[in-house]
């Protein structure tokens, strides 16, 4: 793991001078283990962890006016300073628009910014603390610096409603760690802190001037090659270099790279087959330049960008896209690599690995991604956020009821009756949408409140179904179900108190909402991925998570986002504009169906060990679920009962996450006393989290 921790005080003298640290409630004086300081005392900052040194830029007007940009940021020095220059007059917003990936701290006197992201890959968490606050790139380092307490409303929530803003809201696992909504900045001035947000607001007075498609598409190509080449453009690495043992009979330099699990030197790409992950390695491989792997070193193909694709051996289904894969990897500019995995690799098969800084699904497939991955390459490209950001929520068709363009639900209607072969589809679809155009907020909240206090969680199946159940402000997540009934008064309670707070912006729309809060759900659990998959020196890129990316895709007009097959034709527009053509037949053809069953085929096979996992489960002391109605799941799951297969990986993710961080010993600080660590008294009854919420 890597982030960036730093303090605001209420006073200059609140800090030792020279310490470069900060006093806690003792007069002590600490500091991150591990830590690397960018400035000191009395608001200091620290990047903690493998940074390379490319990652950390730190730009001085003078000892009072500072820029920090930690991550892969494509603005040169100048830019940088330029930014700063602008930030000490308040301008927030162009922090956060160089090509890459990033976290920008500007201190201008005793004034701290700390700029989220967009899409909420990169959080910024805060805590009060010793009279100022604290604030971290991570909620586990400021967990232990307050001592603080599982949140069990919280967990609650990610299981109850993980989708619904409402319900998590600002909080965290850890009880007093806070998180920045995506898109906001944390402000900082001597230990009082404000939230702002950096983006525009909607006019409810002028109406937004109608997009044009074909510009909009060239924008989304303009922001995916910048983001891809500021990636390019960066210092390659040759990790493992300085352990490398030495010649070892019988293996040569990638044998030995591969039995310490390290990374191919360069840079490559994930190639699946899928349209997203196959855009980025023809953009890599197409850009002038020298793409891939560094010569002499690894695989020995030059500057050859590599690609790796997962052939599932336990589960078939992927074989189309398998042919495209090897399709596209006849490129002389890309040198293939397949691996192949079987049942040690399905979802639930391997349930080691490291304490991520939160729980997440991505949990349960982690040995899946590991065996991927440490075939990659030190800078390795993956598809993850196209699908969030390009996609539509079936919740804008209400969008577009609201905005009087009923003729572009005709495409997308027609799809869904094909699919189910109902004549009655487009009147019940139609119906739905003009449902959720016509109510509030507030009241699409209190409907889930009083669903999840009656456990009313039916929803009818099939691709109609799902989109039927997401035509709402809020739905249930797929293991509320399994909740107890004091779990789900949790929740209701969370709703309740925050119906006084609208969560929505003037002029924002129920799709656009909801498509905001699976955009930030997905970026938080891959989030947890990289953390979980980690292989040592390698760094996972998703420019679809960059903000110009995530800025250029929000522009697309609603009515090209719904039409059947929009994200695959908008790519392939990207690519034709980039100058790269000649894709297989069939690319961007959809397939969900194999991941569906690698899970149930994963559940089945690992049935046992689930069932035992859940004997004496940590959920349940904290009054989360029943252990029999869980075991009872899993084994009903595993036998093929029809039941949501995504709400079994939420339950067994949150156990094994709190079953690694009780067992986890030491802290993220030294010289604070032994106890310093977060949830010193273990798991807490749930009444009393209960009682503190109402």
């Amino acid at each position: 793991m890597r982030w960036l921790v730093g303090w605001s005080s209420t006073a200059a003298g609140a800090a030792v001078p020279g310490s470069a640290g900060a006093t806690g409630y003792d007069g002590e004086t600490v500091h991150p283990v591990g830590s690397q300081l960018l400035w000191g005392d009395p608001d200091p900052l620290w990047a903690v962890g493998d940074w390379r040194p490319d990652e950390v830029r730190v730009v001085k007007a003078d000892a009072q006016n500072r820029i920090a940009v930690l991550g892969m940021c494509g603005a040169s020095d100048e830019e940088l300073r330029v930014g700063l220059f602008a930030a000490r007059g308040g301008a927030l917003r162009h922090l956060t628009a160089w090509p890459g990936s990033y976290t920008a701290v500007v201190q201008v006197g005793r004034r701290i910014t700390v700029c989220g992201d967009l899409a909420g890959a990169r959080p910024v968490f805060y805590t009060p603390w010793a009279g100022g606050t604290a604030y971290a790139t991570a909620a586990l380092p400021l967990a232990d610096l307050i001592e603080a307490n599982l949140d069990f409303g919280h967990l609650a929530a990610l299981l109850a409603a993980p989708d619904v803003p409402a319900a998590v809201h600002d909080s965290t696992p850890y009880d007093g760690v806070r998180r920045i909504p995506p898109g906001h900045a944390l402000i900082l001035r001597a230990g009082s802190r404000e939230i702002a947000g950096y983006e525009p607001v909607a006019s409810l007075a002028v109406a937004a001037p109608p997009a044009d498609p074909g510009a909009a598409v060239d924008a989304v190509r303009d922001a995916l090659v910048d983001a891809v080449r500021a990636r390019l453009a960066a210092p390659r690495h040759v990790p493992g270099t300085d352990i490398d043992p030495g010649p070892v009979p019988g293996m040569g330099p990638a044998e030995r790279r591969a039995a310490r699990g390290m990374p191919v030197p360069g840079i490559g790409s994930d190639l699946s087959g899928g349209p997203a992950s196959g855009t980025l390695a023809l953009l890599a491989a197409g850009l002038p330049g020298m793409p891939g792997t560094v010569l002499g070193h690894g695989t020995g193909a030059g500057e050859r960008l590599l690609a790796v694709t997962f052939n599932d051996l336990a589960v078939r289904g992927r074989e189309a896209e398998l042919e495209r894969a090897g399709t596209l990897a006849a490129n002389p500019r890309l040198h293939h690599v397949v691996v192949a995995g079987g049942e040690e690799v399905l979802p639930y098969a391997d349930l080691e690995g490291p304490l991520t800084d939160e729980p997440g699904p991505s949990l349960v497939t982690a040995a899946r991604h590991r065996a991927r991955l440490a075939a990659g390459s030190a800078d390795h490209f993956t598809g993850y956020g196209a699908r969030q950001v390009l996609d539509a929520h079936p919740a804008r068709l209400a969008d577009l009821l609201m905005d009087r363009k009923r003729r572009h639900l005709v495409r997308p209607v027609a799809a869904l009756a094909k699919a189910d072969g109902s004549v009655m589809v487009p009147a019940r679809v139609y119906s739905a949408a003009r449902r959720l155009a016509r109510t509030s907020y507030r009241a699409g909240v209190d409907a889930l409140s009083d669903r999840l206090m009656q456990r009313r969680f039916e929803e009818p199946g099939g691709a109609v179904g799902a989109s039927l159940a997401a035509l709402t402000w809020a739905r249930p997540g797929p293991a509320a179900r399994w909740l107890t009934g004091e779990a789900l008064a949790e929740v209701s309670v969370r709703l309740q108190g925050a119906a006084g707070r609208t969560g929505v912006g003037p002029g924002q729309r129920p799709g656009d909402f909801r498509a905001r809060a699976a955009l930030a759900r997905h970026a938080a659990d891959l989030r947890v991925l990289e953390q979980a998959a980690e292989i040592r020196s390698q760094r996972l890129h998703a420019p679809f998570l960059d903000n110009q990316v995530v800025r250029a895709c929000r522009a697309l007009p609603e009515a090209l986002r719904v039409q059947p097959g929009a994200r695959a034709a908008i790519l392939r527009s990207v690519l034709e504009g980039a100058g790269v053509g000649g894709l297989p037949a069939g690319w961007g053809a959809p397939t969900h169906a194999s991941s569906a069953v690698a899970a149930r085929t994963g559940l089945r096979v690992a049935a046992d060990s689930l069932t035992a996992l859940f004997d004496t489960p940590l959920l349940a002391e904290a009054g989360l679920v029943e252990a029999r109605v869980v075991r009872e799941a899993v084994r009903d799951a595993a036998d093929g009962v029809a039941l949501p297969l995504d709400g079994i990986a939420d339950l067994v993710a949150l156990e094994l996450w709190l079953r690694r961080l009780l067992a986890r010993r030491g802290t993220c600080w030294t010289g604070t006393p032994a106890r310093a660590r977060a949830v010193p008294a273990g798991i807490a009854p749930q009444g009393r989290a209960l009682g503190a919420g109402a």
